[in-house]
């Protein structure tokens, strides 16, 4: 998967030639697994980038930040290398705006070296939209398509300022051309099934299952697709993927569907104790978890135990103190 505003290193993968003795078998190469390449090899700044874009696949952030920043003390004068600390400040969920403007720098710098880089010049363009220039943003999106008509993630990142500024039309047309330039970008058949699903236009159930059939086994678009099914009137379907995705997903991805098997179970099923099992799994995996903590409040105030429910509210509210509707139901039963 490409991260948007990104360019992949793809990293020649290094092996080693195996002797086979006085055997007549022709010799066979053994790829050495990386970490044990990196043990061998610690001051090379392309097994810390390789291992890095590994980490933003996974998005493992916190290990392709460790990764980036040492490969940039390594050897700040790459190119590659300079590129990629960028690519994973700037795609970092928890970037602060200080962040921005450090990857911006970086890229800037990069667009110097190398001004026909359509990568550096979206990518540049990308941290100037989360400034909220958009104008600026558009200006180096277009000289990105000046150069390559058909670069896909120009128009995905015109795809999502065109979200923000609530332009839906505009917003799906971009992703669509997105999807001719490359139909297997299984990503922009995720954008479009949200926008769809944000119209409650069921059609979005189809591009869910595209972007499964691309990718499958993809975490972001199994769930997307289950949460689909979930509000169109396929519930049964929605609760067997969740159950598989417990099974074998990402961390985030796991705790999300523990989180919908509990709301099946308190809202649909009426069971609180089986909703209370889930909202626990789904807080285990992911211990910051707001919506779980509160509706696990809910429901030991359903059960008549007000001290556990306002100690839920009250974890909500630790994690997300403008979580405004913790706030509100702890006010309306406290003095109760």
């Amino acid at each position: 998967m490409r991260f948007i505003a990104l360019s992949l290193l793809f990293l020649s993968m290094l092996s080693i030639i195996v002797a086979c003795g006085d055997s007549e078998e022709p010799q066979k190469e053994k790829e050495i697994p990386l970490e044990k390449l990196i043990s061998q090899y610690p001051d090379s700044a392309e097994l810390y980038v390789r291992r890095g874009r590994i980490g933003m696949e996974k998005r493992d952030f916190k290990q392709a930040l460790s990764d980036g920043a040492t490969a940039f003390r390594l050897d700040s004068t790459n190119a590659e290398v300079e590129l990629f600390y960028a690519d994973v400040i700037n795609n970092n969920p928890l970037r602060s705006v200080e962040d921005v403007y450090v990857a911006q720098r970086h890229y800037e710098s990069l667009l110097k070296k190398d001004d026909k880089n359509t990568d550096i010049l979206v990518s540049l363009a990308s941290t100037y939209s989360q400034q909220q220039d958009f104008d600026k943003a558009f200006t180096y999106i277009n000289s990105a398509l000046r150069i390559d008509p058909r670069y896909r993630d120009a128009y995905i990142l015109k795809g999502s300022i065109y979200r923000v500024l609530g332009k839906t039309e505009l917003m799906k047309s971009s992703y669509e051309t997105a999807v001719q330039q490359d139909p297997e970008f299984h990503e922009a058949y995720i954008m479009l099934g949200v926008i769809y699903q944000q119209e409650k236009n069921p059609i979005c159930i189809q591009y869910f299952e595209t972007a499964s059939a691309l990718l499958p086994g993809n975490p972001e678009a199994l769930y997307s697709l289950a949460y689909a099914k979930q509000h169109f009137g396929q519930e049964e379907e929605a609760r067997e993927m969740y159950r598989e995705m417990v099974k074998d997903t990402s961390d985030y991805y796991a705790s999300q569907a523990y989180f919908q098997l509990g709301h099946f179970k308190q809202f649909y099923d009426g069971s609180l104790d089986s909703a209370m099992y889930f909202y626990n799994k789904a807080i285990y995996v992911e211990p910051r978890y707001t919506e779980a903590h509160h509706n696990l409040g809910m429901c030991y105030d359903k059960k008549g135990d007000k001290t556990k429910a306002l100690q839920s509210f009250g974890k909500a509210l630790k994690y997300n103190p403008d979580f405004t509707l913790s706030k509100m139901y702890a006010d309306s039963i406290r003095f109760l």
